[in-house]
């Protein structure tokens, strides 16, 4: 697939991982880092935290994208071993692991609309900074895969659990962390994790249709609603053991590196 021709912005030269273009209210963020397949780093984080928080009020719609072939690959497990050889404790991983929990809730919370515009593969961290947007459109031949289980890994990342749970069910939702199997993009659709699914040279012109209609909604009636509506299905989640993440992510980490010390 062609990548989004995006222009140089001054502000991009403080942007290592990204590329970012905004066309009258419309902001388009683009992960940028094709050859490693976009896999989030904590450089990445660090981007889409800078991104994320400098909130535009003319902005009304952000488009969540990748370079290349693939939306996201998922995490950087390099750098994984980087914090380990630093600090065996995971220290390093627990840091990271609570950036990216800011970093999807930031998606979430942003008070324009946020949208996923994703191709390729989407896998592990990449399938929940898609499913922390508004509106997610899929490639037809996208497919998606949690595999953290087979990584020796529990699924903590980003708060990706409870907001799957809550889009697709528990029940389907165990047997694809269970299986780490790959998964389609009508499967995706059937599971709410898309809302749409089209042909790949189709993927610009459904985040146009999303966005034009949005553009045109005041914008205190725009972000109020959006606060209305994650708060209404944050609540439907009851417990939200996400925010346990770090601390489960890097005890895991810790104690699979010692045990391989121990061999």
């Amino acid at each position: 697939m062609t990548a989004l021709p995006l222009t140089t912005d001054p502000d991009e030269r403080i942007l290592k991982t990204l590329r970012t273009r905004q066309q009258g209210h419309v902001l388009t963020v683009e992960l940028h880092a094709p050859e490693q397949g976009n896999t989030v780093t904590e450089a990445m984080l660090d981007d889409l935290l800078a991104v994320l928080n400098h909130q535009d009020p003319a902005v009304k719609v952000v488009v969540l994208t990748g370079a290349g072939d693939d939306f996201c690959l998922g995490g950087d497990r390099a750098e994984f071993a980087q914090h380990l050889a630093h600090d065996p404790t995971a220290a390093g991983v627990r840091v990271s692991a609570a950036k990216a929990r800011r970093v999807c809730d930031a998606l979430t919370a942003h008070p324009a609309v946020t949208i996923a515009r994703v191709h390729g593969r989407a896998i592990g961290a990449g399938l929940a900074l898609a499913l922390a947007c508004d509106l997610r459109v899929g490639a037809q031949d996208a497919t998606f895969r949690l595999p953290e289980l087979a990584l020796g890994l529990p699924t903590a990342w980003g708060g990706l659990l409870p907001r799957l749970i809550s889009e697709a069910g528990a029940a389907r939702v165990r047997e694809l962390i269970l299986t780490g199997r790959v998964f389609t993009a009508e499967e995706a659709k059937a599971l709410s994790v898309l809302q749409r699914t089209v042909p790949a040279d189709e993927l610009d012109a459904a985040v146009t249709a999303w966005a034009r209609p949005v553009l045109r909604r005041p914008a205190a009636a725009l972000r109020v609603t959006k606060t209305l509506l994650n708060s209404l299905s944050a609540a439907t989640r009851l417990a939200d053991a996400s925010l346990l993440d770090a601390e489960l992510l890097a005890a895991v980490v810790a104690e699979a590196h010692a045990a391989r010390g121990a061999d």
